[in-house]
């Protein structure tokens, strides 16, 4: 059985995209095998991998039962990497499932069955119905934070909805952990954000810290990720770390 980790952080740009495709291209590189849904209608992922986003079989049409999974999923040019990918399309997904009875309900249907070691969801930035599909669907959330001034903001009404969905609708859910992003190691507020994550998250935080790299930022527009982008810089290194501490933890 797969382990499904949602990728989310109703803020936008803490790196939530840049995560998903480093943390599936590293667990590819350890021997697992692993599918990305994209399941943002700005496509990033899908970008971010090298694919136009103009694809007639996407999370859209997966969503709304016109083609199956299977149909939907590219082999990418990294080894062990999936994708079904996204488009501006999936943005109106919510409105034409939004009187269908089992529309929380769609992606965990769609996800049965398929054969990866890591299904990885890449959620928008937005607590809508996309993200409660993915959060039904998984059994592990992944936060991603941005050690900024407003890391903090949003995070208590994200675990609010969290704690809903496991009590209602997802028991299998739980909290992977919270990964520190953009992370610069001389300034005293990253160190402020950590110290306030780890009061409010303990031990669910990430011992590995994503820093802030040029080279890290550059592999989406080579539409690789870091780890055939630049293999020796300080982002590689440090997203094979935390992919040994999500094995670590999802095992």
């Amino acid at each position: 059985m797969a382990h499904i980790i949602a990728v989310l952080n109703q803020k936008g740009g803490v790196g939530k995209t840049t995560t998903t495709i480093n943390l599936a291209a590293y667990l590819a590189k350890f021997g697992k095998t692993v599918l990305i849904v994209d399941s943002d209608p700005q496509g990033n992922a899908t970008s971010g991998l090298g694919f136009e986003k103009q694809n007639d079989a996407t999370t859209y049409q997966v969503l709304l039962g016109l083609v199956s999974p299977e149909d939907a999923t590219l082999e990418t040019a990294f080894a062990g990497v999936a994708l079904m990918p996204a488009n501006t399309n999936l943005a109106a997904a919510e409105i034409e499932l939004m009187d269908q009875s089992d529309k929380e309900n769609r992606l965990k249907k769609a996800l049965v069955g398929l054969q990866y070691d890591y299904i990885l969801i890449d959620c928008p930035p937005a607590l809508s119905l996309l993200t409660v599909d993915a959060l039904v669907a998984a059994n592990w959330l992944l936060v991603p934070v941005q050690a900024e001034y407003y890391a903090m903001e949003g995070l208590g009404q994200l675990m609010e909805v969290f704690q809903r969905v496991k009590q209602t609708m997802n028991p299998n859910l739980n909290l992977l952990g919270v990964l520190v992003t953009m992370y610069d190691k001389r300034t005293s507020l990253a160190e402020q954000v950590v110290t306030e994550l780890q009061k409010y998250f303990g031990e669910t935080v990430f011992k590995t810290h994503i820093p802030r790299n040029v080279r890290l930022a550059e592999a989406p527009s080579h539409g690789k990720p870091i780890s055939e982008h630049d293999k020796w810089s300080k982002g590689a290194r440090a997203y094979k770390q935390f992919s040994k501490e999500v094995m670590n933890r999802a095992s």
